[in-house]
């Protein structure tokens, strides 16, 4: 009843398209379910995202939902939850990627979840890593551990969507750092972030991840960046 009455008086509206969300719809309305691009690359064993990565870092698996283009939906709710603290986005898009991804062999054999981390001012200035909802959504439905405290970023930068694809290269080389264990060697870490597009900051905590003996990376995203 409560809650009837709060969607009465402050009704919620899409994350993508901000229309008023219907009592059964949640963050994202049914029209933009329908026209969000997905990528199906779950199905597809040499993908884009694989591609993307051949001949940079050995990855067993990679990913991304949606498709991710300037002025559109996925741009959209990108927006809402780096930006105005909507985190229950990465809730739900974790909900919706686990349900594709969960009979996957190379999923079934995943030890840790480990999102890219944001620096300690970064997250004070934040208040949140916009990916933190997503992979904990993703761990507790694929039944596989979340950790945070693997991977470390060392140095605080400012954004890098205006950076260069060679600047942000540069940068990724010293950005990152890796605390583990021995009982972290050999293991099959699920490196996570919301929209991939150079690679170059998967690729820099990928670098760090692969220090651990024998360790084995798969890259999962939201979306990936699509011209």
């Amino acid at each position: 009843m409560l809650n009837h009455l709060l969607n009465l008086f402050f009704p919620k509206s899409c994350a993508g398209c901000h229309s008023f969300l219907l009592h059964d719809e949640l963050v994202i309305c049914t029209q933009c379910r329908h026209e969000i691009p997905l990528t199906n690359h779950h199905k597809i064993q040499e993908n884009e995202v694989f591609q993307k990565f051949y001949g940079r870092i050995p990855l067993e698996f990679g990913a991304a939902l949606f498709y991710f283009h300037k002025k559109g939906i996925v741009q959209e709710m990108m927006h809402q939850l780096k930006y105005k603290g909507n985190q229950e986005i990465g809730q739900i898009v974790g909900d919706w990627y686990a349900a594709e991804l969960k009979d996957l062999e190379a999923i079934t054999t995943i030890d840790y979840i480990i999102p890219v981390p944001l620096h300690k001012r970064r997250f004070r200035e934040r208040g949140y890593n916009q990916v933190t909802k997503f992979g904990q959504a993703l761990a507790q439905n694929l039944a596989i551990p979340y950790e945070e405290t693997i991977l470390q970023r060392k140095l605080y930068t400012k954004t890098q969507t205006k950076k260069s694809l060679l600047g942000r290269a540069d940068i990724s080389k010293t950005i990152f750092d890796v605390t583990f264990s021995e009982s972290h060697h050999g293991k099959h870490f699920l490196l996570i972030d919301d929209v991939i597009t150079t690679g170059s900051t998967l690729e820099a905590c990928s670098r760090e991840l692969l220090k651990i003996p024998d360790a084995k990376i798969s890259i999962v995203c939201m979306a990936m960046s699509h011209s």
